[in-house]
């Protein structure tokens, strides 16, 4: 595989810093070196060996890789931690972590279990976590106590938060247990399930991300916490918005 040779937009975009077609602009400007040669030929192929710098930094060609992991309780999220504390490092082997330096798209709280994406695939984690792509997050909320219809009512009137306004209209209460819920939102604002509760005066207790826009825990059979699973690009294809369908090959 070393001896072979790519496209150096391809091997620009593999390095994470931007898409294809944006590393065609950096090439004609004139802003990428290979092996101390100023290259402003598009089409140019480079070996994965060859020195390629952009911005006085070298860049390493990437291999993207996507893991699913079902994040277990009393676990941060973060790839770097100095306080010996119990990370989602602990639960993915060291050379994803190091070698292709994967990291986690967007955040769980600490005790939030579930589904947490990690790769390495930066310009895709941008398009995931913005929020005009609306990429959907489903839940498992159980409360401390059953909820009452006037304040199902109330969610799906909306609750004022100082980001914004929230509606909830995807809202399943579990049979008749009434403290327990399936909530489905677009919003990945800073505690939002626990915020959204404590504004009409509950406590979640327990709380477990089962969807993520479409990778799902029961899907793949990942059910023990702690565990996690390789899937390919095709799988994610599923979860860009439908808005994006037609643009997403500018940005693998």
């Amino acid at each position: 595989m070393l001896n072979n040779k790519i496209r150096l937009n391809k091997y620009i975009s593999y390095s994470g810093i931007c898409s294809r077609r944006k590393a065609d602009n950096l090439i004609k400007l004139g802003l990428i070196n290979v092996n101390g040669k100023n290259i402003r030929i598009l089409g140019y192929k480079v070996n994965y060996k060859d020195k390629i710098i952009y911005n006085n930094k070298i860049l390493k060609f990437n291999k993207f890789i996507y893991i699913i992991l079902n994040k277990p309780k009393n676990c941060i999220t973060t790839t770097k931690d100095n306080y010996y504390r119990n990370t989602i490092l602990n639960y993915i082997p060291v050379k994803y972590i190091k070698e292709y330096r994967v990291y986690p798209v967007g955040r769980l709280d600490k005790n939030t279990t579930g589904v947490l994406l990690l790769t390495n695939n930066g310009i895709l984690c941008n398009k995931l976590l913005h929020p005009k792509n609306k990429i959907k997050k489903t839940y498992k909320i159980i409360l401390n106590k059953k909820i009452k219809s006037n304040h199902i009512i109330k969610l799906k009137k909306g609750l004022k938060f100082k980001e914004g306004k929230i509606y909830i209209n995807n809202i399943k209460i579990i049979k008749n247990k009434k403290n327990i819920l399936i909530l489905s939102i677009y919003i990945g604002w800073n505690r939002i399930i626990h915020r959204i509760f404590k504004t009409i005066g509950y406590k979640v207790v327990y709380l477990q991300r089962i969807n993520f826009g479409g990778l799902k825990l029961k899907k793949y059979k990942i059910f023990k916490e702690g565990s996690y699973k390789i899937i390919k690009y095709k799988e994610l294809k599923k979860i860009i918005n439908k808005n994006e369908k037609n643009n997403y090959n500018k940005w693998t």
